[in-house]
């Protein structure tokens, strides 16, 4: 949304003109040859897989946190975030044997990612890739000095650079006398099965990760009917309207555990719609999945004027089109369990919670029909998963309107009439009805909901009078908003978009009331600035704000003189 206080900014360190990469002695390209394996060598590296968090790891800065997608082998992965002056180092200190030969290897994707060891008593290996879409592995060696003991290897990732994944870490060579991880046993039984979002044909499920599990087995009624690698599922092929009793067990090389609990779930009565109906006049909100200063939120304490939440943000993946969502552990779920709980409790509420993607630094490409398909394929399963409502395309970086609207229609098919599908475009992409964002509104016009506009980190722009207004003031809105509702939009799929306090963006912040008379402007015909529409739009949908967490921090100023006054428009 705002590429002031998006989380993770990035800030590059540049040397002579171009990134320093620091090639250094010992520097070298991945590809290195793995050295020969011996009967009595071991992987000397604790917790290697991060399947039991980051146990035995120090990241610098609280820049690492393991995440369940994606992974390379298991079911978790480090992900390392540099940021500022820091690279996202994340080390551990090994036992390793004198004047012996180690392998040194890693599996990493993402970001620039560099592997090397420090303190070998000899010479000190390091080794990087520049970055890539999938896993690669990163392979080195070292030997260690006649009185050596220890060794730390590391991680690490570039300064303004994105993340990186790690998974699989291995120092492979003689027992130093710490041993390496230990032979798996059986897994716990998994606890806190819950199921979620519900349809006429399919439940989701989700429970609580259990600790060297590698995968799990879903029960329904006693029989078997899915494997899945995480602590969720959805299982479909259901009857409508009828019960069912799931059990989970987990399970990894050493076997299976007992199953869990039971917990019993009913499909809802064909041609339900599982989704709340969004209000006539409605306030929507940017929930923030991530730390950057505002007020941490839970959705349960998300403000209850608001109607419509976007979880910001979705995540792209290495396949085009392909989106995720993982929860960040900086805004104190205890599991995706709970936060799934949060979503049931705030559709019962009657609010809609959609997910977001995009933002200032989601950058997901939609550019092929199998893009497209990838896209709504995705998107669909996380309806799934999580029980959202639907979607918000807030992306900033260029999109293709031809596919976009293949991706979204396709969406609309299979999550079917009742799914929400806002907007959240910049001033410029809305200038006129030959703009991408423009035409897609359009062709999807039949399935959208609302196209929240960012007025704000805009400047200087044309209103649909042909002049030019500057933004803050109540014309930047009105005159600005008049082009889509007499370009072809419905006056209920437009509404206002401002930051919710003078932190939520670099520019473009407006006192509420100037958003309330703006409101009234476009629908009652009063308290209009310069520019006074030609004719009213009782039917306009509302406002948005970036973010309910800036709201929250200013003391929820913002929600409590825009809602009301949104929910009393004619």
């Amino acid at each position: 949304m705002d590429p002031t206080h998006r989380a993770r900014t990035r800030h590059g360190r540049w040397l002579g003109g171009s990134l320093a990469l620091a090639v250094g002695a010992g520097l070298a390209l991945a590809g290195g040859t793995a050295g020969t394996a011996y009967a009595a060598d071991v992987n000397v590296a604790k917790n290697a897989g991060f399947e039991s968090g980051l146990a035995n790891w120090t990241c610098s800065a609280g820049s690492g946190a393991t995440v369940s997608t994606p992974v390379h082998g298991g079911t978790a992965a480090l992900r390392a975030t540099p940021a500022g002056q820091d690279n996202a180092r994340c080390s551990q200190t090994v036992a390793v044997k004198p004047n012996s030969t180690y392998t040194l290897s890693a599996w990493v994707q993402g970001g620039y990612a560099y592997l090397g060891a420090t303190g070998t008593g000899t010479t000190d290996v390091s080794t990087w890739t520049p970055g890539s879409a999938g896993w690669k592995q990163l392979t080195t060696r070292f030997t260690t000095g006649a009185s050596t003991t220890s060794v730390t290897v590391y991680t690490h990732g570039w300064y303004g650079q994105a993340a990186y994944y790690a998974d699989d870490i291995s120092v492979f060579g003689p027992d130093g006398g710490g041993g390496g991880d230990p032979d798996p046993v059986v897994p716990a039984t998994p606890a806190g099965l819950a199921a979620g979002a519900v349809t006429s044909s399919s439940v989701a499920l989700s429970w609580s990760p259990v600790q060297g599990a590698t995968g799990y087995h879903v029960y329904r009624d006693g029989t078997r009917v899915q494997s899945v690698t995480g602590p969720s599922a959805t299982v479909t092929g259901l009857a409508a309207d009828t019960s069912y009793s799931f059990q989970v067990s987990a399970t990894n090389t050493a076997g299976e555990s007992a199953r869990s609990a039971a917990v019993a779930a009913r499909t809802s009565p064909g041609g339900q719609n599982p989704h709340p109906a969004v209000p006539r006049h409605a306030v929507t909100g940017y929930w923030q999945n991530f730390n950057n200063g505002a007020t941490v939120q839970k959705l349960r304490e998300v403000q209850a004027q608001y109607d419509i939440i976007a979880v910001s943000f979705a995540d792209s993946t290495a396949t085009p089109g392909q989106i995720v969502f993982n929860l960040d552990p900086a805004v104190g779920y205890a599991s995706v369990a709970d936060f799934k709980a949060d979503i049931a409790a705030k559709k019962a509420a009657g609010k809609s919670v959609i997910i977001s993607v995009g933002g200032e630094k989601g950058n997901v490409t939609i550019n092929s029909d199998a893009s497209a398909t990838a896209f709504a394929n995705s998107a669909y399963a996380l309806m799934q998963e999580y029980g959202f409502s639907g979607v918000d395309i807030d992306l900033e970086h260029g999109i293709n309107s031809t596919y976009l609207t293949k991706a979204l229609r396709q969406l609309s098919a299979k999550a079917g009439p009742g799914m929400v599908l806002t907007m959240a475009p910049q001033t410029i992409d809305m200038q006129n009805t030959g703009t991408e964002y423009f035409k897609t509104a359009l062709a999807v016009k039949d399935i959208l909901t609302v196209v929240n506009m960012q007025y704000y980190n805009s400047g200087s722009m044309l209103g649909c009078d042909g002049k030019v207004y500057s933004q803050g003031s109540v014309d930047f809105l009105t005159a600005l908003a008049c082009i889509q509702l007499e370009g072809g939009l419905d006056p209920s799929q437009v509404g206002l978009g401002v930051p919710a306090s003078t932190r939520g963006a670099g520019s473009g912040y407006v006192d509420p009331q100037i958003v309330r008379n703006a409101l009234d402007c476009l629908t009652r015909g009063t308290n209009c600035g310069s520019f006074k529409p030609s004719r009213t739009y009782p039917a306009l949908r509302g406002a948005m704000t970036w973010s309910t967490n800036w709201d929250a921090t200013a003391g929820n100023a913002w929600s409590n003189a825009v809602g009301p006054h949104v929910h009393n428009l004619p």
